[in-house]
């Protein structure tokens, strides 16, 4: 089955906590501390895998964890860290940030491999926090939390070559007959649900990789019949085949149906307006469609789009379309070499980060109430049984800010504050 969009949760590693520890030796009665920092948090990277073509994996499991580091120990002797947890995506595949709909990573053949979600760093032993006035401090600091978010994965078809259309003029008895795949194929809408891929090898050797796109319909753009699932797929090809029912079958009109997908890919995304257009009228060994392809002729030429007159079924001009369409290709492929894309930096955003030290104070009857990451953290790291911790404590939360925050919303000696499950009595 073909799956090219997926939404996942992932929970980057935490970084191991800080150990409390003392050298505990024979001939050192009064050794100093000697706890290790812990490891940090594995990182979730995910890297391109060219054997894979849908995102099927992520559909039956959407929750990743990466592994936490491990905790200091005694001796000085540091957590482990824990492993990165990698995930494989098929080449083509664009990471957003659900929560902003930033885009974080986009992985193609080019950029193989991106760290979304970075472990927690590791907490200090409290062999760091030995001083001339602190001999033997009794805490550490906790590890950091790990990013968490939801990310959206989806997937652009890699093809040179594009056949895009209405539903049902052909567009997928075209590919199976120059290609080796096989499509569904029958006389009815929207038989092609999920885009097909073939590689095609022309009589002069050369060879592209051509993808039917599902046939687009008018609102297409504003997600109407799938339209943003199937127009995504064009935006990766460099050359489209824009396939149109000449003998206009169904009533259809061939110049008609021209603008009216030349709009929906407008106004889906303006780039694609800008990528060449081969037309392949189809159908022309049906009776009756000679006088369409005059006139689509005559409005083509105005365009300067070329046409060639091809029947999917009896295999006429399909030749010199697809030799026409590999010249077209390698023009445009020069072209992008002598005058290299320039990468848009401003559309490839990292996961943004919080202020490590944000925190909010609200209160509630008589009660001062503090919230914050970094506030979880420092509380783990403290030992309140020990005078020197309850000191980098109150210090700590002084050089955040969270003592001027308190006296800016009126607090007053004897006052309750709470930070999470630790309540205290307020003095300056």
């Amino acid at each position: 089955m073909f799956i090219d969009k997926a939404s996942i949760q992932l929970k980057a590693g935490k970084g191991g906590n800080g150990a409390v520890a003392f050298r505990r030796e024979i001939y050192v009665p009064a050794g100093g501390p000697s706890g290790g920092d812990g490891g940090k948090g594995g990182d979730i990277i995910f890297i391109v895998d060219k054997g894979m073509r849908t995102l099927m994996d992520f559909r039956y499991k959407r929750h990743y964890q990466a592994p936490n580091g491990e905790d200091g120990k005694s001796k000085n002797m540091f957590g482990k860290d824990g492993e990165d947890l990698v995930l494989k995506v098929p080449p083509g595949t664009v990471i957003k940030d659900e929560k902003t709909g930033r885009i974080l990573a986009d992985l193609t053949d080019e950029v193989t491999s991106k760290v979304i979600a970075k472990g927690g760093r590791g907490g200090r032993g409290n062999t760091n926090f030995k001083s001339a006035t602190r001999q033997a401090p009794k805490f550490a600091t906790a590890g950091e939390l790990g990013d968490e978010l939801t990310v959206t994965l989806e997937l652009k078809l890699i093809a040179d070559v594009g056949l895009v259309g209405f539903p049902n003029v052909g567009k997928s008895t075209i590919l199976s007959i120059v290609t080796s795949a096989k499509p569904k194929v029958a006389d009815y809408h929207f038989t092609t649900l999920t885009p097909n891929l073939g590689v095609v090898s022309t009589k002069f050797g050369d060879s592209f990789v051509l993808a039917d796109i599902p046939g687009l319909i008018e609102g297409a753009h504003t997600g109407v019949g799938l339209g943003h699932e199937f127009l995504r797929h064009v935006e990766r090809t460099k050359v489209l085949i824009h396939v149109l029912d000449v003998a206009g079958l169904e009533g259809r009109d061939p110049i008609e149906d021209f603008e009216k997908i030349n709009s929906e890919l407008e106004l889906y995304s303006e780039k694609l307006t800008h990528k060449p257009q081969i037309v392949a009228a189809n159908k022309i060994d049906i009776p009756g469609s000679e006088e369409n392809y005059s006139l689509l002729q005559e409005y083509m030429k105005n365009k300067g789009i070329e046409v060639f007159p091809i029947s999917a079924v009896t295999n006429k001009g399909m030749d010199d379309l697809f030799a026409r369409v590999s010249g077209k290709l390698k023009e445009v492929e020069e072209y992008e070499k002598a005058n290299p894309p320039i990468v848009e930096e401003e559309k490839l955003y990292t996961l943004e980060k919080e202020d490590r030290y944000q925190f909010t104070v609200t209160k509630e009857n008589d009660t001062f109430i503090i919230e914050g990451k970094f506030l979880l953290k420092l509380i783990d790291s403290v030992n309140f049984d020990d005078m020197e911790s309850l000191s980098y404590f109150q210090k700590t939360l002084r050089r955040r800010g969270v003592i001027d925050k308190l006296k800016e919303m009126g607090v007053q000696d004897g006052d309750t504050v709470k930070i999470y499950d630790v309540e205290f009595d307020y003095y300056d």
